[in-house]
Order: structure tokens, then C-alpha cells, then sequence
């Protein structure tokens, strides 16, 4: 799940989007706004989705509260990847206790360098 999609092209969520359907990973895309990306449509709100392995998160602490108990309560992933930017001790806290892999990382360079 990639948080914080974007359809603009010059975005990092967007270029994320697109790597991760180029390595064949399946992509559910949350943002602002409605769009699509490498046939990706991009969904708005809260949308309830099984079996998410990894958040990737797009979107500055200062914006993430709202989604704080929708990615713990609701999408339990078994891991979340705080990109450059997008760090928050707190969030991450509650994340391990609940035994979500935590990371701060580029998912780009994850991507590109085969350990993602």
C-alpha cells in the first residue's frame, strides 16, 4: 500500500507506484485525490483492504494522525516504511508494539536494490 499516491509524475509516490508494478508487486494506492498510475487507481479515504503486507508511507508526520488507527486497527500490515520525510517516533511505537515491522528507508532504493 503506498500512502500519500500521487498522479503527478515528479512525485516519489508516484515513481514508487510505478516501480512496484514494473517488480510485479500487487499495489493498493491511497491519496488525496482520484487517479491512476501504471493502471493503478489511486483511492481517496479509508478503504478496508485483506492481507497488506507493507505500508509504505508518502505523507509527513505532521498529516499522519488520521491514518494512524486506520494502518494499525484496520490494515494491520506486517510492516510500514517511513520514507525520507516521513518519520514519526510515536506512530512507529505504537506500530512495534503490535509487532509491525518498522523501517526508515526509501522504498525507491529498496526497489532498486533488491531488498525491499
Amino acid at each position: 500500500m503506498v500512502l500519500g499516491a500521487s498522479a503527478n509524475p515528479d512525485r516519489y509516490s508516484n515513481i514508487c507506484i510505478n516501480d512496484l508494478v514494473l517488480y510485479h508487486y500487487p499495489v493498493v494506492a491511497i491519496g488525496l485525490r482520484e487517479g491512476e498510475v501504471a493502471g493503478v487507481q489511486i483511492q481517496k479515504g479509508f478503504p478496508v483492504v485483506d492481507d497488506v503486507h507493507t505500508v509504505t508511507m508518502y505523507i509527513g508526520p505532521q498529516n499522519q494522525e488520521q491514518y494512524v488507527s486506520y494502518i494499525l486497527d484496520v490494515i494491520r500490515p506486517r510492516r510500514i516504511i517511513f520514507n525520507p520525510g516521513t518519520w514519526n517516533q510515536e506512530f512507529a511505537d505504537k506500530a512495534r508494539e503490535l509487532e509491525i515491522k518498522v523501517e526508515s528507508k526509501c522504498t525507491l532504493l529498496m526497489l532498486s536494490g533488491g531488498y525491499f
